[in-house]
């Protein structure tokens, strides 16, 4: 009788997405409304699967994401959700229970993994108890660039937003920068302090639970980058160097897949403010010990400035 509510349950939930902000309090446990040996799968007649996903994305923001759920995709065994479904850090969205969070995911075949990505998991506190809670064995990829460079990138992104909101902006140097120090107070500061956050997920997971993708790398060189992501999914190797091809005009790779080609959005690889050397100078200073505890965390290293 359990069962049968549960997968009424289950069925009644299959909504579309539900727009919400984000909310700062933490709020009850994850909800025990399914387990992971049967991973809350909810079938479809033709076949296909909903299931809370083995595989998941947890950041950072403006490291890759994007690129690399589209480049991991291409993987026949990868069925991948298409919006960031920010289920463990947004309150109005937790509270909704895995419920909620096993409709937003793609309808997959049996034989196919299910993966989301939401880049702000890796900077909330409360997301790595979670997310354990929900599967302990769970596969988590966290893609990284150079700190200064992911830093800049952030700047780029509300830049824009704001400009075409016709909203007003600060210059860069005058949000980096203040009294003559780099500006604590400066939340893509924080974003950049991998080795923080990294002590919070390493409390929950092991190690060898999250392969770190270098997304410098992945946006030089795409194709080894990807060979490592699936020997640590275990996946059968499929990708192959004939999947990226440099597009000129767009300054980046695109994707190729049976003969269909398709890039990431123009939002993508936007040029980054000139920034004063010696503000530069600040931020690759600033980040030189973090840099080397996080190097220390994780057993390899960068090639960070």
């Amino acid at each position: 009788m359990a069962a049968m509510l549960l997968g009424l349950l289950l069925f009644a939930m299959q909504s579309p997405p539900i727009p919400s902000r984000p909310m700062t309090d933490e709020g009850p446990p994850l909800p025990s409304t399914s387990s992971p040996t049967n991973n809350g799968a909810s079938s479809h007649p033709n076949g296909t699967l909903q299931q809370l996903p083995q595989i998941i994305i947890i950041g950072v923001r403006k490291g890759g994401t994007r690129a690399l759920i589209e480049m991991l995709s291409l993987h026949s065994t990868v069925a991948a959700a298409q919006n960031e479904v920010h289920f463990f850090d947004w309150e109005s969205h937790f509270q909704k229970g895995l419920p909620w969070y096993l409709s937003q995911m793609p309808y997959a075949f049996p034989d196919q993994l299910t993966v989301e990505k939401t880049p702000a998991y890796f900077t909330s506190s409360k997301v790595p108890k979670r997310m354990y809670e929900m599967n302990p064995d769970i596969k988590l990829l966290l893609i990284l660039r150079d700190p200064t460079e992911r830093v800049l990138s952030d700047y780029t992104q509300v830049f824009y937003n704001r400009l075409q909101k016709h909203k007003r902006y600060q210059p860069i140097e005058s949000v980096l920068v203040k009294d003559g120090e780099i500006n604590l107070g400066y939340k893509a500061l924080n974003r950049s302090l991998y080795y923080v956050h990294m002590q919070n997920w390493l409390q929950y997971f092991p190690l060898k639970s999250i392969h770190v993708v270098d997304g410098d790398e992945l946006i030089r060189d795409p194709f080894p980058e990807m060979k490592k992501v699936e020997t640590f999914l275990k996946l059968e190797p499929q990708l192959n160097g004939s999947n990226f091809y440099f597009n000129k005009t767009k300054g980046f790779y695109c994707l190729r897949d049976h003969g269909q080609e398709r890039c990431l959005h123009d939002s993508k690889g936007r040029a980054h403010p000139h920034v004063a050397p010696a503000i530069l100078q600040k931020l690759y200073k600033f980040f030189h010990e973090p840099n080397k505890k996080f190097f220390e965390l994780v057993g390899r290293t960068f090639n960070w400035k």
